[in-house]
């Protein structure tokens, strides 16, 4: 089988998820045994659809401009068994990059008029062309998301050119995060599944796209960290890409939010997997308290204060935000007792370490 792989992100390497699932697809459809070019449209020059129809008079089948899609693009697509457009979701459907190389397609067709069975006129094609697997990724967390890119190309699928597999992946963003490493494994390994299956049957199984498609975060927890990273890179005057470079941490400005924040940065492994239980009182612009519940590999935050801790952290919480985001030193606030702690400082260091650190 042939497979012709197109890719509109402009996105380079792992900021790009849709080139992620994208990679792992082609993976699996190699190990099947298929034969995959894969074209990043980034790298391309591919100018608009000029609406001539040169291609369906004067050089029948051939556009008139020449540039990357006439001399190399369209020429492999048009001889591929199957074509893989990956996308991600700009404005609920596909970006303008693979619109404009899904117009220049044209060339493929013919310019009469048929009708189909169910009464509806259309142009026959030239010659074969390849059947389609659609891929997009989004950052929101609800699948009503695709509606509108699933409605387009099913309205548009030509009828002699069948949509095999739609693989859509909704929090996009959320789906790399350290605590969703699990699930991204799976997500990944599903997708290389679907690639194979796709080789060898034409079609992705319901069981490998559950698996491509599960849940990762509920939109009310989706949107309150959002936030707080968008208020972040705002108040710190960066794009999104910066504040990953830098490996920036998000600002909490409330308890809540402070509260969902650390879910996410305390170690689950603390303490060796047993129970764990760390207090926070805080003062000044928030004088309110909170516990986390470290056990199990999994971390919980609760409002209050909790019956037994092993750490109490009595500190001012502009003070504990600066520790934070790494505006200012914890150990050394720490020597000038601007905050205290009660319980084992080992133990507190093992909370307390990320992931990423050395």
């Amino acid at each position: 089988m042939k497979v012709f792989a197109v890719n509109s992100s402009p996105r380079v390497g792992d900021q790009s998820k849709t080139e992620l699932m994208l990679n792992q697809l082609v993976e699996g459809m190699r190990d099947a045994g298929a034969e995959v070019d894969v074209f990043h449209l980034r790298d391309k020059k591919i100018k608009r659809c000029q609406g001539c129809f040169t291609c369906w008079t004067k050089t029948p089948g051939q556009c008139i401009q020449k540039d990357d899609m006439t001399k190399e693009l369209f020429p492999k697509w048009i001889v591929a068994d199957l074509a893989v457009y990956a996308s991600p979701l700009y404005f609920h459907k596909m970006n303008s990059t693979m619109s404009t190389f899904m117009e220049r397609t044209l060339p493929a067709a013919l310019p009469f008029f048929e009708q189909s069975e169910n009464g509806n006129v259309y142009h026959p094609l030239r010659s074969k062309v390849p059947a389609a697997v659609w891929l997009s990724v989004c950052g929101f967390p609800e699948e009503a998301e695709f509606e509108a890119l699933s409605n387009f190309i099913g309205k548009t699928q030509h009828k002699d050119a069948p949509i095999v597999a739609e693989i859509y992946r909704t929090a996009a963003e959320s789906m790399v995060r350290p605590q969703n490493k699990e699930k991204l494994k799976d997500i990944l390994g599903a997708t290389k599944q679907a690639g194979r299956e796709l080789v060898q049957t034409t079609k992705v199984s319901p069981a490998t796209m559950a698996r491509i498609r599960q849940p990762i975060v509920d939109s009310k927890s989706f949107a309150e960290f959002g936030n707080i990273i968008w208020k972040s890179c705002i108040a710190e005057g960066v794009t999104p890409k910066t504040f990953k470079e830098k490996k920036m941490v998000p600002r909490p400005d409330s308890l809540e939010s402070f509260m969902l924040v650390c879910t996410m940065g305390l170690n689950p492994q603390a303490n060796g997997g047993k129970q764990t239980v760390v207090q926070f009182n805080f003062s000044g612009q928030v004088t309110d308290s909170c516990y986390f519940n470290i056990a199990k590999g999994t971390v919980n935050a609760n409002k209050g204060a909790a019956k037994k801790a092993d750490l109490v952290i009595d500190t001012p919480f502009d003070l504990w935000m600066d520790i934070m985001t790494r505006k200012a030193d914890g150990q050394q606030m720490f020597m000038e007792q601007k905050y205290t702690v009660k319980g084992d400082l080992e133990l507190m260091m093992q909370v307390f370490k990320r992931e990423n650190d050395s």
